[in-house]
Parts: structure tokens; sequence; C-alpha cells
């Protein structure tokens, strides 16, 4: 049983912690480094933006921040408990209360209202009788704007409204966080931005803590904090997107052979 320092001090410490993160996989023969000694902490109510090019190691990233995968080594610290000793169900339930995951290809039921899709996830909890379950999905498609659209299945919204139901659905739960996947990478960019100015919403309004991790710089911009990756590596944690801009160009030039 947990002493009251030990319980003061998991209160106290920051939502996510994390520290020496490790993740290497083995391809044939060849070992790859995904995460090379990641330090990351992250506070309660943040709009952080995990940046980089393909194979920075963002997603792998991700990935460990969403429990879906265990660092090879290092400690996760997600509201001060110790995730890389837990097993796969312990993730699982940790996932299901904390995290809510947006991704880019929504992901929605095709024949399955917006109403359904959102409810789905509450079909796993235990004590929701059915309206109540109604009610709490009903509730969300109108707070991202979609009063209108409960009965519509998927093929009948455009991509933006598809995005919000998937938006809603990851909220469903209540979660601490919400995790968003390149969540505009199949979206044009008016829609974009619409769907980037309903998380800052969220953040604003809602207090949750936004995650985003993406390769696009406008993208980023709307994040009130960048850390951007290289090489598995955090090569920039700023609030000054400028910053951040110019650490993406640097890291994205090539190297001339004078220069070596």
């Amino acid at each position: 049983m947990a002493t009251l320092a030990q319980e003061t001090q998991r209160i106290a410490s920051p939502l996510i912690s994390i520290r020496e993160v490790r993740k290497s996989y083995q391809l044939e023969e060849i070992q790859v480094d995904a995460l090379r000694g990641v330090d990351l902490e992250i506070e309660s109510g943040e709009f952080v933006a995990l940046v980089g090019a393909s194979g920075s190691g963002k997603s792998t990233l991700m990935n460990t921040l969403g429990c879906l995968d265990r660092p090879t080594s290092g400690s996760y610290r997600l509201a001060g408990h110790e995730i890389v000793t837990m097993n796969r169900d312990q993730r699982a339930k940790i996932r299901n209360q904390q995290i809510g995951f947006v991704f880019q290809n929504f992901n929605l039921l095709n024949r399955t209202s917006a109403l359904e899709n959102v409810e789905l996830p509450l079909l796993y909890q235990q004590g929701m009788t059915r309206s109540q379950r109604r009610e709490r999905a009903s509730n969300l498609l109108d707070r991202v704007g979609l009063g209108d659209r409960k009965s519509h299945h998927p093929g009948q919204l455009s991509g933006g409204q598809q995005q919000r139901v998937a938006v809603a659905r990851a909220l469903v739960n209540e979660p601490s966080i919400l995790l968003g996947d390149e969540p505009t990478g199949n979206l044009d960019s008016k829609t974009s931005r619409d769907v980037i100015q309903l998380f800052g919403e969220l953040n604003e309004r809602d207090a949750i803590t936004i995650i985003l991790v993406t390769h696009d710089p406008e993208v980023a911009r709307a994040a009130k904090r960048q850390v951007v990756l290289r090489d598995g590596m955090i090569v920039c944690d700023t609030t000054n997107f400028r910053e951040a801009f110019e650490a993406l160009r640097i890291n994205a030039e090539p190297v001339d052979q004078e220069d070596q």
C-alpha cells in the first residue's frame, strides 16, 4: 500500500514523465534503434505536437505514450504509475481509463450511425445503461458540432465530419489525454484547420491534454509546444514555433560532403 509521501509525490508529478526511453527492433540481422534515450515531461492540460519526418521516431514515441508498446529500456510514468513494468492487460486498462485515440483513417464502422460509433467504447464499461450510453454519446456529438448528424452513417459524412465523430468517440470514456496520430492526414487544408481548431477548443475549454503526432509544420504551429524528433532523439523542445520550424528545416537539409 502506498504511503502518504508516495501518494503526494505521485499527485505532484507531471502527467507524463519519460526517462532515458529506448526502443529497439530486430529486423532480420539488423537492429533498428527507433528511440535513443528520450527524456520528456508533459504536464496536465498541455497542447503538444510531436513533429518529425518519416523515420524520426515520432510514431514509436506515440505508441509508447499511448501504452500500445513497451520501451526496450527506460521509465515511463503516466499519472504517477510506472507503465514499463505493466503487462498487456494492465496497459489496456490504463489506456481505456486515461487515453483517447484519434487516427488518420478515422476507423469508423461504415454500417453504423455516428451516434452508435461514438457509443461503441462504452459497451465495455460495466454499470452503464443503454440510455446513459446514448446520452453521453449524444452530448459529445453536440460538443463537436454534429448534433444534426447523429443518425448519419460515415459514408454520408464529409472527411472532416467523420474525424469529428472520431474525436467524440475518443472522448467518450472521459480520458485525461487525447492522442492524435496524423489526425489531419486525409483532410484538405480548410478541413484540417477546422479539426485542429476543435483540438484547440477542447484543450482551452475542457483542459484536456492534447498530444498530436504530425509531420506537418502547419499542424504543429497550432500547438502551444513543439517537440521535434530526428533519428530517435529529441532535437528541439520549445514553445517558440520559429525555433521548431528552424530545427525541422535544418534537419531536412542534406549535408554537403565538404561540411562532413
